[in-house]
Parts: C-alpha cells; structure tokens; sequence
C-alpha cells in the first residue's frame, strides 16, 4: 500500500511513530485485498459505522483504542470511521486546506483521528473502509455553510431556483463536474495516503430528484437532450438522464480507486432500490449489473420484522442475481437518537438469522452507539449469538 505523503509535517511524525512502533512491516501487512475472514466460505462483513454526531469514539486517541478493542471482542471484522462531514475532514486533506483554508475539522486541530483509528484497528485485526458520510452535501441546516459560502456555483438548485434543500440537507451540485472532481479528490486522497481496505460513498452520492435547476445543468440538458427541463422533476427521461451522470461518476471512482490499487474496494450504501433512484437519483441497480461497486450495503432500516423481510425479498426475487447477493451486507438501524429508537435485542437477531437464510452472508450496523447501549445489551447478543467466534 502507499506510504503517507509528506505533505503535512504531522503526517510524516505519526508515519514515523507507526515505523518504530510495527518495526517497520505495518504497512507490508495491511494488503487491502478483501481478507479470508470475509471470503464467501466463511462469515461476510460484520460491519459496524462510526460517526463523529452523537458518537464521541474519534475524539481522542483513547476512545479509539477503546472503542476498536470493544468492537473486535465483539464479533466485528471491519469498520466505516467517518471521514467527511459537515463540510470537514477527519484527517489533515490538502485538498480542503489549498481550496476552503480549512485542513481538518476543528475538533481534531493537531490529531489525525483517522491515522489513529488505522493504527489500533489493525491492531486488533480489524479492516477500515474510510466513510464519507455527507458525500455530496454540502451542510446541515446553515444555508450550504463555508463550502458554499466560498463556492456559490457549486450549489445545487430547485425548480424554483432556490439552494436545494431536503430534510434539511443542503446539496452541492453533484452532476457538476467541477464538483465531482472535488470530491473525487478527497476520496482519492485517502485512498493513496492511508493504508485503508476501501473507500465507502453513502448515499449522499446522490442528488434529490429536485435538483438539477442550476443553469449549467440546464444549457448541459438542452444541448445533449435538444429541450427544456421538465417541470415535473420526476418526468422518467429526465429523472434517467440525470441519475446516469451520478452513475458516471460512480463508474469513474471505481476505475480510478483501481488504478491505485486494484485490491481496494469500492462500498456503497445507497437507499432501498428504486425508491433511491426515484428520490435520489440513485441507480445502484445499475452499479451492481455494470460492476461498479465491491460491496453494497442497502439502508434497510425498517423497525419491524415484515418490513426489513419485504425488501431482502424483493432485493433477492426481483432485482439482483444470486450472484449479485454475494456483494450485498445490507445496513442494519440499531439506534436514532433524533426519534430515541434502539432496536430490540430480538428483532436484531431475527433480521440476522434472516439474511443467513436468503444467502446474505453480513451487515453493517448502524451505528457503534446503540452497541453500547444498555450496558452494552446488542453487543452482548451479538457476542454471544451470530458473531460469537
């Protein structure tokens, strides 16, 4: 894998620490090919996210370790740590201190949580597939915030002309190719600086149906397509035609991630299907058949059984092949502080014993917090049951 780049000088201290403290093989080690313990003959990805809202594990090198013993003794072989949120990094990005001045996330002015979690995550032999939570959003609820601030033609529009917002998410253009090439370069930039086993996009590689107003996207439609925008967002030529430019820049994250090392992975986690496509413009059918992404893993959070078994069934009868279903580990809803819900101990273990049934061989758990909930219940049943070793 490649060496951090020397571009920050605390980098090129942590590098050194890690050289003294691996006698140097660290990094040799740390193939990201996808490892034995998730091949098909034995369990898949037992996954787990890590935020940095409502989760405090990034906030010091001891919460790290902490947390990556708790999740290896677990069950767990792998881990999403956020990296991109709220307009702001989770390690020190070149990219965003040349473009925004603003080199890290201000809560880890000094650190680089994300070398850190590398460090204590291979420690205990877990794999780390960096998480770029807000994709392309731009900010939550603060009018696009200081990337817009700064960059006012990056930003998405409406209809109507206003700054695209949904459930209070505000978007950058994300079929802007100035846009993707930022933030294609972000994910790049971990992918060739860090010893990681992938990248994950969420599923803000997306763009709300409503989007596409802004007037680059409309003279780029009227000269491809030879008409006006519809009114209508949601007109099917009009919808397709805009979620194969997401497409396309899905395609070009895979080609390039591989260019770096072709053992790298390339997870997403768009919503349900085709509920992502007509909302967000998300065609992850398309990705599957054309083989764009390593692993997919589905937002099916439902809260009751019959919910979650619908979508594994129509995921397994209507859409991909049994083929296909060997990339799939779909997302698991453990906990939403906005709503105080904690899934229940058994319809945990019932969604689980579900997938193994239909050939789903893991999950992603969303998210570290609600293992710790309780005294630590679901960690516990998980421990003791479907993960035990």
């Amino acid at each position: 894998m490649p060496f951090f780049t020397p571009f920050k000088s605390a980098i090129r201290h942590l590098a050194s620490e890690l050289k003294q403290r691996f006698a140097g093989d660290f990094f040799a080690r740390n193939s990201a090919a996808l490892p034995s313990s998730l091949a098909s003959k034995n369990p898949g990805i037992r996954g787990v996210w890590i935020p940095s809202t409502d989760c405090e594990v990034l906030t010091s090198k001891q919460h790290i370790a902490e947390a990556m013993n708790f999740i290896a003794d677990t069950g767990f072989n792998t881990v999403f740590p956020v990296v991109w949120n709220r307009g702001f990094t989770a390690y020190p990005s070149q990219i965003m201190r040349e473009e925004f001045g603003a080199e890290i996330d201000s809560r880890y002015q000094g650190r680089d949580p994300l070398a850190e979690l590398i460090v204590e995550a291979n420690r205990v032999g877990l794999k780390v597939i960096p998480w770029f939570e807000y994709g392309f959003v731009s900010s939550y609820n603060l009018s696009g915030g200081h990337l817009l601030a700064k960059k006012p033609e990056w930003a998405a529009r409406d209809c109507s002309g206003n700054l695209l917002k949904k459930n209070n998410f505000e978007w950058m253009n994300s079929l802007d190719p100035e846009v993707q090439e930022f933030l294609l370069g972000l994910m790049l930039e971990v992918a060739k600086n860090y010893p990681v086993n992938g990248i994950q996009g969420d599923d803000r590689i997306a763009l709300p149906a409503e989007g596409g107003y802004d007037e680059k996207t409309v003279k780029r439609y009227r000269e491809e397509c030879g008409r006006e925008p519809p009114a209508h967002c949601r007109e099917r030529h009009w919808l397709h035609w805009r979620a194969d430019i997401i497409t396309e820049f899905v395609a070009r994250l895979h080609r390039e991630l591989k260019a770096i090392n072709p053992d790298l992975l390339l997870s997403m986690s768009p919503s349900p299907y085709e509920w992502g496509l007509v909302e967000y413009l998300q065609d992850s059918q398309s990705w599957v058949d054309k083989k764009l992404v390593d692993m997919l893993h589905p937002q099916f959070y439902r809260r009751d059984f019959n919910a979650y078994k619908q979508l594994v069934d129509r995921l397994i009868g209507e859409q991909l092949s049994g083929e296909q279903v060997q990339c799939v580990s779909p997302g698991i809803l453990l906990a939403n502080r906005g709503s105080h819900y904690s899934i229940n101990p058994e319809l945990l273990l019932q969604v689980i014993a579900y997938n193994r049934c239909r050939g789903i061989q893991g999950e992603v758990l969303f998210f570290y917090e609600g293992l710790r909930d309780n005294g630590n219940a679901l960690a516990e049943v998980l421990k003791n049951g479907p993960y035990a070793r």
